[in-house]
């Protein structure tokens, strides 16, 4: 049985950023003073579990005013105004791990917000990043994630569409395509990475569509799949998607405790593939568990 790992999967930029600043501020941090995450840093328990290991606390909200000694992280998710100002309020140190491409999403959605545009963002309204997004707009910007939901927008305002940055494109353009039918005055806005400047396209991080082609490949090219991501990450839900697509011999799993031996019956080939918050070290543990299961040690030569 032959395993590999795919090499466009792992950590996109935003996260490997965010990690690196906690790894570096846990290292820096002075005696007796505590580093603690708003939230999980990452959408995966495993990952967060290292972390914690080495030192980062996780706490809700609801901790902040209990904060004496210590910094406080904003994940890559990013924060709604409403956070920075509390956290002034109550004396917090922040360090601002927000991933740029959000950010610049937030400032974006806040100048047509003030300007006087209803703002719609395709999403899912209970998740970190549209809460800080929604943020921009004092609590006012309609959050959608089907074509059956469009009827909670006025589509006689003038109207800006924004993704969460996690999001499947192909339901977004059905939604920017009805949009253009009923709207009079409608701008669809993205940010483009590459170019680092913004084009009326969509808002859907690069990094998860942009592999859509790479993990249709290298999902096509083994007998069976196995995704590796946390059950809480919406782009590893998007991802796993376009992996079925491809393969639909494809499973997911967030520990290698899940890996089940009737999965791998009659089997040659394996891919191992996982979301933009999946630890490269994680895929590679789940490939030393499944040749630990299933692959024969060829004996040494003479």
């Amino acid at each position: 049985m032959n395993v590999t790992v795919d090499k466009s999967a792992g950590f996109c930029w935003g996260v490997v950023r965010t990690v690196d600043i906690a790894e570096s501020e846990l290292k820096s941090q002075e005696v007796g003073q505590e580093l603690y995450c708003l939230g999980d840093i990452i959408h995966n328990p495993m990952e967060i579990k290292r972390l914690e290991d080495e030192g980062l606390k996780t706490i809700t909200h609801a901790d902040l005013p209990k904060i004496k000694n210590g910094k406080v992280l904003i994940r890559a998710h990013g924060e709604p105004p409403e956070t920075y100002a509390w956290a002034r309020e109550l004396g917090i140190e922040l360090v601002d791990a927000t991933c740029p491409v959000v950010w610049k999403v937030q400032q974006r959605i806040k100048k047509f917000y003030d300007q006087g545009f209803q703002v719609v963002i395709y999403g899912k309204k209970d998740h970190a990043e549209v809460i800080g997004l929604v943020g921009q707009t004092n609590g006012e910007a309609i959050v959608i994630k089907s074509l059956e939901e469009i009827s909670k927008v006025d589509l006689t305002r003038k109207t800006v569409l924004f993704s969460q940055t996690t999001m499947d494109k192909e339901t977004f353009y059905k939604l920017r395509d009805e949009f253009r039918k009923q709207i009079t005055e409608l701008v669809v806005d993205s940010f483009d990475e590459e170019a680092q400047e913004f084009h009326a396209k969509d808002t859907i991080c690069g990094q998860v569509f942009g592999r859509d082609k790479k993990l249709r490949d290298f999902a096509s090219q083994n007998d069976i799949m196995i995704f590796v991501a946390g059950k809480n990450s919406s782009n590893g839900k998007v991802l796993y998607h376009i992996c079925q697509e491809a393969n639909p011999r494809t499973y997911f799993v967030e520990v290698e405790s899940e890996l089940r031996p009737e999965w791998f019956e009659g089997v040659e080939t394996v891919g191992i593939s996982g979301a933009t918050s999946t630890p490269q070290w994680l895929m590679e543990q789940v490939k030393g568990k499944i040749e630990e299961m299933f692959c024969v040690p060829q004996p040494a030569s003479m």
